[in-house]
């Protein structure tokens, strides 16, 4: 973990849902959920699976009685986080020491911040990611143990898997909606190029998900493109990451700069659409990041009071 304690931002949820704080604390009401509470003494009705037997067992040696002691669970509406992380071969673009984004620094410090902001609000927190090593998935847990893991796992030495990385993860997380009620807060750190399918983004919305797309781009040469007519650049092909050296003219810029305005344009129309907040990271400076997700809360928070 690198953000510090005091660089968080409120988990606000899309809507007010049910008894879960809209400032993003958990509840501590005791439930039918996963994560053990606690225990207590068994009370009449308690189911029997809950019995814990070991502890029951210490208890009657301890009192030379039977005593039979139940674990205690919080309720559902606990708040959850799960990150999706983009581990197509674009995110491995524009490493450290060019003046160009560095996508994998912004997705440690973006991955961090929410991490962090979860472990404030209490909240379960997992990962999915889907690479060249196969898919990677982090059930939820509550405790800093988890996200230190989460920490080692969001940016691998190699990124280069397929193009449908995000597709894919989120595949991986519809398999298994047991782990990812409906509330939880999913945030999809990517460069959105190409962006998730629809279709995904629909079934992910049906399942209840409060889905955050992360989109990180290089303000300049993925959301822009400059004027270089004359000037030979090394650009790099996504799919393998090998460069070349390419020499444009100024019609050429001016037909990519307008491609890929329009792009982001068409991307930032499709998530508003879809009823999505998006979160622009166009730098990997900490101040930046913090600064998009607390514009983020601010804004959700807002619509929550305008709909009291």
């Amino acid at each position: 973990m690198t953000a510090s304690g005091d660089r968080v931002f409120p988990l606000i949820p899309s809507r007010r849902r049910g008894t879960l704080d809209v400032a993003g604390r958990s509840s501590r009401r005791r439930g039918g959920g996963d994560e053990v509470a606690g225990t207590r003494p068994y009370r009449h009705g308690d189911p029997i699976r809950s019995v814990d037997w070991a502890a029951s067992a210490r208890l009657s040696t301890a009192r030379g009685s039977d005593e039979f002691v139940v674990r205690d669970h919080f309720a559902d509406d606990a708040v959850r986080v799960v990150l999706v992380v983009d581990r197509s071969s674009s995110m491995g673009l524009f490493p450290r020491g060019l003046p160009l984004l560095d996508k994998r620094a912004a997705v440690r410090e973006a991955g961090d911040l929410i991490v962090a902001s979860g472990l404030a609000a209490n909240a379960l927190i997992g990962l999915v990611a889907v690479g060249e090593e196969g898919t990677t998935l982090v059930p939820g847990r509550r405790d800093r143990a988890q996200a230190r893991a989460i920490g080692e796992l969001l940016v691998p030495e190699v990124v280069a898997g397929p193009v449908d990385s995000v597709d894919n993860a989120l595949d991986a997380l519809l398999r298994r909606t047991g782990i990812v009620p409906p509330g939880t807060f999913v945030f999809l750190l990517s460069d959105f190029l190409p962006p998730p399918a629809s279709s995904r983004l629909h079934l992910a919305l049906a399942a209840g998900w409060d889905v955050v797309p992360v989109v990180i781009q290089d303000p300049v040469w993925e959301r822009s493109f400059p004027d270089v007519a004359g000037v030979t650049l090394p650009l790099v092909d996504p799919d393998d990451l090998s460069p070349a050296l390419v020499r444009l003219s100024r019609k050429q810029s001016t037909a990519r700069r307008a491609l890929n305005e329009q792009r982001a344009k068409r991307l930032r129309a499709t998530l508003l659409g879809l009823g999505l907040d998006p979160v622009t990271i166009s730098s990997s400076a900490r101040s930046h990041v913090h600064h998009a997700f607390l514009e983020w809360a601010d804004m959700r928070q807002q619509r929550l009071r305008a709909a009291r």
